[in-house]
């Protein structure tokens, strides 16, 4: 049960966040929880979680260990600031800065090297979707930014099928279509690198999930977990989501 907080919360409103949620979910132990703060608040976030079982990713990672990349940030930084996670080729990545299916695999190898789990995203545009070719696009995002990784490798990655036309706009892809596109996803992981390597790897579901529609998504066999945007701000409602 991953959220995203993209660009909201100072590292203030981080630790207000905390205080009210870890009671929330002090019970929780049967699934993984992890918040992904803007860089600003990793600090505050791995501060305020200490001691929980909850997990603090960041929202990005750059492919290079150091060096003259003014803005970036490498993954010894996310480490080094008390991470396990990080997101990597959200679609707000792909769609405003550029970030493409070659610059997903080398942001994920960099940060496998690190030792941080990558929560790598994978999604079609509304457009893709309309003319049918939503497992074309997956396909092509898998080989393109997942299919270069070993064996070993991939068995430490977790893949979010991320719907664009889902991301903030209200919309939801029916637990039916998010299972359909969850299946295709799985069978490349199978053709790729195996019937083990399939069932093994887990899938989340991202785009504009809620606390009252979290139950039908897990409820789907394919959907092994959930990315979720805009209700992960709010302690309420994101501790509803992972106590479903």
């Amino acid at each position: 049960m991953a959220g995203n907080w993209k660009m909201y919360k100072t590292p203030a409103e981080t630790r207000a966040f905390f205080e009210a949620f870890r009671p929330l979910v002090a019970k929780v132990e049967d699934r993984e929880i992890v918040i992904c703060p803007p860089f600003t608040n990793l600090e505050a976030a791995v501060g305020a979680a200490q001691g929980t079982r909850i997990r603090i990713g960041a929202q990005n990672v750059s492919w290079a260990k150091e060096g003259a990349f003014t803005g970036e940030i490498s993954p010894g930084m996310i480490v080094a600031a008390g991470c396990t996670h990080v997101i990597i080729g959200h679609s707000e990545r792909r769609q405003y800065f550029g970030e493409t299916d070659e610059t997903v695999l080398k942001r994920t190898q960099a940060a496998l090297e690190a030792g941080l789990t990558p929560i790598v995203c994978v999604g079609e545009r509304l457009e893709q979707r309309e003319a049918g070719e939503t497992e074309a696009v997956l396909r092509a995002q898998f080989k393109g930014g997942l299919a270069g990784l070993t064996p070993e490798q991939f068995a430490k990655v977790i893949i979010a099928y991320e719907p664009v036309w889902a991301i903030g706009t209200g919309k939801t892809a029916t637990p039916e279509i998010a299972e359909e596109a969850h299946r295709a996803i799985r069978q490349e992981v199978r053709s790729h690198f195996g019937a083990q390597a399939a069932d093994a790897v887990r899938i989340l579901y991202g785009g504009s999930v809620k606390p009252d529609n979290t139950k039908a998504l897990m409820s789907k066999e394919e959907i092994d977990g959930v990315l979720v945007g805009g209700a992960s701000l709010t302690p309420d409602s994101f501790a509803a989501i992972v106590n479903y």
